[in-house]
């Protein structure tokens, strides 16, 4: 049985938490102090770059460090992505001002709420609405002292018992709705979130988008982002603006012709690139 302890060194080349944890991936994270600290399922968490690795805190005592290194993903090869992207001057700029930014893999409830919740909101707002969710639906979490109250992310049948008034005071306004029918049609397993892994990324898709307020767009994320396919690719304001301005410069071209450029051109790890050039496009001068 494995010790309990608070600290642990996670020794990792190349990962650039700031980068990859204020990149638009996860909402819950906040620099502190030279660190980060955020909720990671029901562990409060600081992390700090450390020369070789990340050195990571929690509140409470822990075994099994199991989740953090699959959520950090730790232990993805980068060198391997990053030399599978396609050999063009946007990605090598992209690359170069935003080298070190991982893909997190995320619990795929939180994800797919947290992105219904984006639908035309800036990151902040984004993160305003869902600590207002966390502090009134979760369960409180150990914090160390001194530390403000942390709550866990509400699941799915806590949120499917709550009325749309409830969780418009939160401040989600028309995204209410969405959000409480989609707990209920996951608390139900109408949607099977744990299973998505397991389909195709087109089946995985197609099912996510059978949710109330979950288009092509917030599906590809939380395939992107919790379930492990890195072909998805999605498509917001920041990646448009990086496709049309980097690839198709001085040109008019259709969505639809980006999309297909988009879906042919970035290779296996597609989404990885994708979230370069998102990255890239909201933190370049």
């Amino acid at each position: 049985m494995s010790a309990l302890t608070r600290q642990i060194f996670l020794p990792v080349r190349d990962y650039d938490l700031a980068a990859t944890l204020a990149s638009g991936q996860a909402f819950r994270w906040q620099a502190r102090d030279g660190g980060w600290e955020g909720i990671i399922g029901p562990h409060w968490v600081r992390l700090q770059t450390r020369d070789g690795g990340i050195f990571a805190e929690t509140a409470a005592p822990v075994a099994d460090w199991t989740w953090l290194k699959n959520y950090l993903q730790t232990e993805a090869d980068l060198g391997a992505v990053l030399k599978a992207f396609p050999d063009d001057e946007p990605m090598h700029a992209a690359v170069t001002h935003c080298r070190g930014l991982r893909l997190l893999r995320q619990d795929p409830w939180e994800c797919l709420a947290s992105f219904i919740l984006s639908s035309t909101k800036q990151i902040v707002q984004i993160q305003q609405i869902v600590a207002l969710l966390c502090e009134r639906f979760g369960e409180r979490v150990t914090t160390p002292p001194g530390r403000a109250a942390a709550f866990s992310f509400p699941d799915c049948a806590a949120l499917a018992l709550r009325s749309e008034r409830e969780l418009r005071d939160c401040r989600m306004g028309f995204r209410a709705p969405n959000l409480l029918r989609a707990a209920q049609m996951v608390a139900r397993r109408e949607i099977d979130l744990a299973r998505l892994h397991t389909l195709s990324v087109a089946a995985a898709r197609h099912e996510l988008v059978r949710l109330p307020g979950v288009g092509p767009k917030i599906a590809n994320c939380v395939l992107l982002f919790a379930s492990g396919f890195q072909s998805a690719f999605p498509v917001d304001v920041w990646v448009m603006k990086a496709l049309r301005e980097l690839y198709f410069p001085r040109r008019r071209v259709g969505e639809k012709r980006i999309h297909q450029f988009a879906a042919t051109h970035f290779g296996p790890h597609a989404g990885y690139a994708q979230q370069y050039l998102f990255h890239y496009m909201r933190t370049k001068k």
